[in-house]
């Protein structure tokens, strides 16, 4: 059984719908980050499948995420191939995430019980990933549509649950610029995670501080 039911996925969003999107072949370093993260109120964290120890290093992030960070939410994201799924499910991921649909990686997903977030882009896109069972759709890249392209789609399909990446900002016009179109949630890749580089850990963790109640203030929440 997952560590997360999906609704426990949903509602760790809802609290803190700011979610990182990180790859590094050093765990050590890795650990720093989701410790800021979940020092800083965040309770969701995506490490992205795309190196080639990057099972290796997510193996031994979930371990210390077990160990000593019991609420965090650790996915693991650009997955193609039920395989891979399957792989990293037994090395404790908590949710998958991909750039794209796969139908066979829902079934995976369904079958164990985890929340699936396949990107899409085009309405139909969207519309076939919530048909197949995705939990959360992930729009695709963000920055090739904006956030008017949301607010468009938010018509047709005001019930899906949405989670922009590609293109969101760290600060608050951005943020209040998805959020008002009509995301739920956002995740955040190198725009983010270059902060950390830039504050130190400590600053970083407040940044994420800042993040969480500047989204929530948009929110109303």
């Amino acid at each position: 059984m997952p560590r997360f039911t999906i609704q426990q996925i949903h509602e760790k969003l809802e609290a803190s719908p700011v979610v990182p999107l990180f790859f590094h072949a050093e765990a050590a370093y890795a650990q720093k980050l989701l410790d800021a993260c979940y020092q800083g109120g965040l309770r969701a964290f995506e490490f992205t499948n795309r190196g080639a120890n990057a099972a290796a290093t997510f193996a031994q992030l979930s371990k210390h995420v077990a160990a000593n960070l019991p609420d965090l939410a650790l996915g693991i994201g650009t997955i193609y191939r039920p395989e891979e799924a399957e792989q990293f499910l037994a090395l404790g991921a908590d949710f998958i995430i991909q750039p794209i649909i796969t139908a066979a990686v829902g079934e995976v997903c369904k079958r164990n019980q985890v929340a699936w977030m396949p990107g899409a882009l085009t309405p139909n896109e969207v519309y076939q990933a919530h048909s197949l069972g995705a939990d959360i759709v992930k729009i695709f890249p963000g920055d090739a549509v904006g956030p008017g392209y949301i607010k468009a789609l938010r018509g047709p399909m005001p019930h899906i649950k949405l989670m922009v990446t590609g293109g969101v900002q760290p600060n608050e016009a951005n943020l209040r610029e998805w959020f008002s179109a009509g995301v739920n949630y956002v995740g955040i890749g190198s725009q983010l995670i270059k902060k950390a580089e830039e504050l130190g850990i400590a600053g970083f963790t407040a940044h994420i501080e800042e993040l969480i109640q500047i989204v929530k203030n948009i929110r109303g929440k």
